[in-house]
């Protein structure tokens, strides 16, 4: 069997150190340098032969780290690698898979392309933001999934039959996803966004009164969202203690402070980001078993049994 390769960027060496442990694997990481100019010049160690498993999250700064994943990709294909895999757990630009106006480009495609021109045979993400990624890509795309890790987490905050939210419209079939894990009903928040940082909630579809709730989401990133939501549903007589999960923690700009003024039970993200986050109230779970698996079954061509349904 070819043998096995693993490399990671510098998005995130925690979650990287801990797939290359679960596998039992060497790990191969890479030396980055950086040009007065801001160039990024990474240099990977021989991996002449090998099924390499490349692990970069594309996570804020996201332009900079997609680079990196672009030139990591191409020094596996120059280096003569049997095949490349991008493994990318939080996937940027997936928001921009469809124009809401004209003169708008269409983000998602425009990267797939690049990552495959840049030297990737296949490519493995965990919940990203649009189910179509698929669709838009010219090599295989592996979906994995969080859900059943945080189901396992959220089982100690929550009792049997709470209520899962989904704090808008997009986030619905994932609510149900929980749902059904938990054995809860699902309500639904209908929000309007005013502005990238800035979201108001207009009202909730589903009986919340009194209910422990926990607010789900594929991602966090300002926290506006999840704010309009658990105001509303607090308007709506959900009961205080309010848990909040999410797969990708994003936290940026001021997001940490947001939520931790909504006075939340619990923010429960993974580690598909370089989480810094340290508040008490914010607990990250990893997905590094769930890749580490999915790595060692790609490798031996068998099929996954984790899938994103």
């Amino acid at each position: 069997m070819t043998v096995l390769r693993i490399v990671s960027g510098s998005a995130n060496p925690g979650l990287f150190s801990a797939i290359a442990n679960h596998l039992g694997v060497d790990s191969y990481g890479c030396s980055l340098e950086r040009f007065p100019d801001g160039e990024l010049h990474p240099t990977i160690e021989d991996v002449c032969g090998a099924d390499v498993y490349v692990i970069q999250p594309t996570s804020p700064p996201v332009n900079e780290h997609f680079v990196e994943l672009l030139l990591l990709l191409d020094a596996c294909r120059r280096s003569r690698a049997a095949r490349v895999t991008a493994v990318v757990p939080y996937f940027g630009y997936a928001r921009q898979d469809r124009r809401t106006g004209p003169g708008q480009a269409l983000g998602s495609p425009v990267v797939m392309d690049a990552i495959v021109a840049a030297g990737a045979d296949r490519l493995v993400v965990v919940d990203p933001h649009t189910p179509a990624l698929e669709a838009m890509c010219r090599i295989p795309v592996e979906t994995l999934s969080a859900v059943p890790a945080l189901c396992r987490e959220l089982a100690g905050d929550l009792p049997e039959g709470a209520v899962v939210v989904a704090p808008d419209l997009g986030a619905v079939k994932l609510a149900e996803r929980y749902a059904k894990a938990l054995h809860g009903s699902v309500a639904v928040v209908r929000k309007q966004r005013e502005s990238g940082s800035t979201v108001a909630a207009l009202d909730i579809a589903g009986d919340v009164s009194g209910r422990r709730v926990v607010v789900i989401d594929d991602m966090i990133t300002t926290g506006a969202t999840i704010e309009a939501a658990v105001e509303k549903l607090r308007a709506h007589g959900a009961a205080a203690d309010i848990v909040v999960a999410a797969t990708h923690g994003l936290f940026v700009h001021t997001a940490v402070n947001r939520l931790r003024k909504l006075d939340l039970r619990r923010v429960l993200v993974t580690d598909s980001t370089d989480v810094k986050a340290a508040d008490a109230f914010i607990r990250v779970s990893s997905i590094a078993p769930t890749i580490a698996d999915a790595i060692a079954r790609l490798h031996a061509d068998e099929p996954l049994d984790n899938p994103a349904v």
